[in-house]
């Protein structure tokens, strides 16, 4: 079917996509010395994470290689996890096994060989990512871990004095529903309807001009909608010439928005992490150094943005009762071209991932997108 034809039937694969940064838990989550209390999982890995003596974080696989009994079921020292079942020690932050209390003097095992799975772990922006490395071959140990390729990513700021701020929410579906989600341009005026955003009767044509970035996609520099009180306030609040804002998708799950209003500026890094096939949870991390004067401001769009959140996760847990039943899907029109593109990354990056050779990007070159929101 042509990439072009008015209907476009689509099922999400949801096939998740290894070797890359995801987004954990919260930073605050984790005390010095301490596993974390709450266990994490990250596309279907068992992890247990926890901060050394230090005050470094570290990520492990939460199964000892000897019986698989979870790790985060044992003792912590602040340096070492010993599991719970026979004793087995291992360095928090290799997985290397230190101890094996069971072997007598005769027997030459060599235990540094013997590796509890390890991830690459950094703190950014009050959130510890891990790095889940594409899967060994099937029936393989774990090795020493090999460092991730790039650094976790980051918000960008552009002032030394600002503002931070997260919220999370659990979300019953898979990460392409979620991602598509996210990224839909046309579900504003329904699902967000406020009298201080926007209601349908606001509803009218936009034109956006969009263009390729390595493994995504760039809504270029633009002025945000006419149609939403909180830019108008912010027109307001800058006494600017011109309010930009630049919006960035890239594999696999990364939506970044810059807002610029002369000194002014807002900047957030949204994550749709997937936990298993059928369930993900949407991170929005920010960073700003508006209101700062304003009594409350942080907690003022921290309420803003909580609202946004909680009415797309209820909206994602009621299509999830439609998705029980498979049925068919559609994408239609230049409003679900972004999630056309998103499908073309994935398909790519999962090919190239396979076979090798070039990433093909889906996207030939910029273009201009219309639809009524």
């Amino acid at each position: 079917m042509p990439d072009d034809f008015p209907l476009q039937s689509q099922t999400p694969d949801a096939l998740m996509l290894f070797g890359f940064w995801y987004r954990a838990l919260p930073a605050s989550q984790l005390r010095r010395g301490q596993l974390a209390k709450t266990k994490t999982t990250l596309l279907e890995q068992p992890l247990v994470i926890g901060r050394d003596r230090q005050g470094q974080a570290f990520a492990l696989r939460d199964a000892c290689p000897h019986r698989g009994m979870p790790l985060s079921c044992g003792q912590f020292d602040g340096q070492q996890i010993e599991c719970s079942y026979h004793g087995w020690k291992f360095d928090a932050h290799s997985g290397q096994c230190q101890l094996i209390p069971s072997l007598v003097p005769e027997q030459t095992l060599k235990i540094d060989r013997i590796y509890a799975g390890s991830y690459p772990c950094e703190e950014r922006d009050d959130f510890i990512w891990v790095f889940i490395p594409d899967p060994g071959p099937g029936g393989a140990g774990f090795s020493k871990p090999a460092p991730a390729p790039t650094p976790a990513p980051e918000i960008p700021k552009f002032s030394e004095h600002y503002k931070l701020a997260y919220l999370t929410a659990d979300l019953p579906c898979s990460v392409d529903h979620g991602i598509i989600g996210l990224m839909d341009p046309a579900h504003g005026p329904f699902v967000h309807q406020a009298w201080w955003w926007r209601t349908q009767k606001s509803i009218h044509e936009k034109h956006k001009n969009f263009e390729p970035i390595p493994y995504g996609f760039r809504m270029s520099a633009h002025t945000p909608s006419s149609n939403s009180a909180p830019y108008k306030l912010l027109r307001l609040y800058a006494d600017a010439d011109s309010i930009t804002t630049t919006i960035d998708f890239v594999l696999p799950n990364l939506r970044s928005e810059i807002i610029r209003a002369g000194k002014y500026w807002f900047s957030s890094l949204t994550t749709v992490t997937p936990i298993t096939r059928n369930q993900c949870r949407i991170d929005v991390v920010a960073a700003w150094n508006l209101f700062r004067w304003i009594p409350f401001g942080p907690e003022l769009l921290k309420f803003v943005f909580a609202k946004f959140v909680e009415q797309d996760r209820r909206t994602m847990e009621i299509q999830s009762e439609g998705l029980k039943h498979n049925p068919h899907l559609m994408l239609i029109g230049d409003a679900d071209r972004p999630a056309k593109w998103y499908f073309g990354l994935k398909s790519a990056m999962l090919e190239m991932k396979k076979n090798g050779g070039e990433f093909r990007h889906p996207m030939a070159g910029p273009m201009t997108l219309r639809w009524r929101s």
